[in-house]
């Protein structure tokens, strides 16, 4: 987006403050159901800045603007932001103030900020206005979304996305039983209703997918869960006869604006509804006046991320799947880039040409980051029509990419040198984020152990080397759901929950170095109960991803004995599992690229 553009968006939006008596707006990247991605028609941030990241926050000021975004999008919001008027505030980074920090230096005493309520939930509203009241501001909800009025008819939600019912043969478990371990969770906490916002909660309470978010098997609605019934709001517009069928079984379905009058209701009798704070918008909050509100975490975003055998099997059918779709295109690039002609955005769609051959394919489950040079240095980097460039059979490649299958989804990183020699720091810092997703998947670790525990394992090779990497080691991947789950991870952010049985999660250590190249190694890894060490309960990790990892940018002697067996071990492991589906080139392709480590 043009940095004029934003400029004049900019303007528009002052002049609707200035009839709100708004000293600043704050303008989340969260829609009414607090969405990591979110649609079109409410990417309001990025309408406002120009910058397309999936996590930061804009505030604008009557004077001036600020975004607010972690290390994974620091080097894009700078390119992104150039000439906007909004500056970056790079989160993580020293002496760099928080949002709250930002407005009591800058604001006089007694002036208000300006949020929508549907688009901030109850527990950041509640932090917020706790941060500024000491420096005499105001946090002001407005009901009015300044952004929708100031940029007029938007494309709106996308009303004939139908509605999709997961067969149980993919689910393994109905909405039925489902919805009695949610109802007797909630007796134990007293609890006479469960409000759950979060799309892909509702997405696995009902067993239905669908396509209201770009890259994200999800529907927009809206659960009520009680002791007696269930119910759903949903644009009917959405539904046809098969989906409705399968919703009746076990929900009402209402309207998706109905969830105001569900809400005034329960305030009305007084019901104890159980509130997920986090995931809860301050506007629903309001809306529950009179209710008596039990604060606890929503208890379906762990049962969601347990998954059971039948998940876990088609978890691991769809990597085999995916793992042909990824060999294929390694051994298609490698013979292809010499005749040239292949840039970092043909190279992406040829990669979802190889998957979308594959059994039970649904749409690739995030946007395919495939950065070369310096563009693998910016983490999620997003090629398009401007920033696309030639691959040339040199030098590093970073290829972030996965789908969504019927029965899983996949999400694979390869660091690829397309020819010549690596440099020394090259391969040092390649062999030391190998080391770190060595440590990771050959972790033993006691149950109830959280992420946050195991993240310096990833790190301590490079650490040691004065390196580091500004994001997360691991986050959680849904079932043909979010390629971003919770609520665990592997990550020094981590929270409270620990890792359990059933969980997959990301391994993906890597390192980054400006305007030059980027390394990261990720494979999905299986949470298991290590049955090795008894009787106190341990757990590990079954790798689930197959694709030979890099070794020519692998330095031999960085490596331990142990690790170089890991490494030999993987890969023959990937060659029997993989080999049977291929045709002879491709699997001597992949013969070769699995060859013990020695004969690299």
């Amino acid at each position: 987006m043009a940095a004029g553009g934003v400029r004049a968006r900019l303007a528009r939006l002052r002049d609707a403050m200035r009839e709100h008596e708004l000293a600043a707006y704050l303008v989340p990247s969260s829609d009414p159901h607090q969405s990591e991605y979110v649609p079109e028609h409410w990417a309001r941030r990025e309408w406002t800045s120009g910058f397309t990241g999936s996590a930061g926050d804009v505030v604008v000021g009557l004077e001036g603007g600020g975004l607010w975004t972690d290390g994974r999008y620091h080097l894009q919001a700078r390119q992104q932001l150039r000439g906007s008027g909004i500056k970056l505030f790079p989160v993580g980074d020293k002496d760099v103030p928080t949002i709250e920090e930002h407005l009591a230096r800058t604001l006089p005493r007694g002036a208000a900020v300006g949020v929508d309520p549907a688009v901030i939930s109850l527990k950041r509203t509640r932090k917020i206005a706790k941060k500024l009241a000491p420096a005499g501001l105001i946090l002001k909800p407005v009901d009015e979304n300044l952004v929708d009025t100031v940029r007029g008819p938007v494309p709106g939600r996308r009303a004939r996305a139908r509605v999709v019912p997961l067969p149980t043969r993919f689910a393994g478990e109905t909405s039925a039983s489902k919805l009695r371990r949610v109802r007797r969770a909630m007796r134990e906490r007293g609890a006479d209703a469960l409000l759950v916002t979060t799309l892909d909660a509702i997405a696995w309470l009902f067993n239905v997918r669908g396509s209201d978010v770009a890259y994200n098997p999800v529907v927009i609605a809206y659960a009520v869960v009680t002791p007696d019934e269930a119910v759903l709001h949903v644009d009917r517009g959405k539904l046809d006869r098969t989906a409705e069928a399968h919703l009746r079984r076990t929900a009402r379905i209402e309207p998706y604006a109905g969830i105001r009058r569900t809400l005034r209701a329960l305030g009305r009798r007084k019901a104890t509804v159980w509130i997920d704070t986090e995931t809860t918008s301050f506007l629903c909050g309001r809306l529950l006046d009179g209710a008596k509100p039990m604060f606890a975490p929503s208890p379906i975003p762990r049962m969601k991320a347990c998954k059971n055998n039948v998940e876990l099997a088609g978890i691991r059918a769809a990597h085999r799947r995916d793992g042909v779709a990824m060999v294929r295109f390694l051994h298609w690039l490698e013979r292809s880039l010499p005749e040239g002609g292949i840039t970092e955005m043909s190279a992406a769609v040829r990669l979802e040409g190889f998957r979308r051959e594959g059994e039970h394919f649904q749409g690739l489950s995030f946007p395919t980051i495939a950065g070369y040079a310096g563009h693998g240095a910016i983490i999620h980097y997003s090629v398009d029509e401007a920033s696309d460039v030639p691959l040339r059979p040199e030098g590093l490649f970073l290829v972030d990419s996965g789908a969504h299958y019927l029965d899983g989804t996949t999400d694979v990183t390869r660091t690829l040198l397309l020819g010549g020699r690596p440099t020394g720091a090259q391969r040092d810092a390649y062999t030391r984020v190998l080391k770190g997703h060595v440590a990771i998947a050959t972790a033993r670790f006691p149950a109830g152990t959280t992420g946050a525990r195991l993240d310096t394992l990833a790190r301590a090779a490079l650490w040691l080397s004065g390196r580091d990497y500004a994001h997360g080691t691991g986050h959680g991947v849904g079932a043909f759901l979010n390629v971003h789950e919770g609520p665990q991870s592997i990550s020094h952010r981590s929270t409270s929950v620990p890792l359990e049985p059933g969980n997959v999660q990301s391994n993906e250590p890597g390192y980054y170095e400006p305007e030059e190249f980027g390394i990261r190694i990720e494979n999905l890894v299986e949470v298991v109960r290590d049955e090795a060490i008894a009787p106190r309960e341990f757990l590990r990790f079954d790798t689930l991803t197959l694709c030979p990892i890099e070794k020519r940018l692998v330095e031999p002697g960085l490596l331990s004995a142990d690790e170089r067996e890991w490494l030999d071990t993987y890969h023959a492991r990937v060659l029997d599992t993989l080999g049977p589906d291929l045709d002879r080139a491709d699997r001597g392709w992949l013969e070769r690229a699995c060859a013990p480590l020695d004969n690299a």
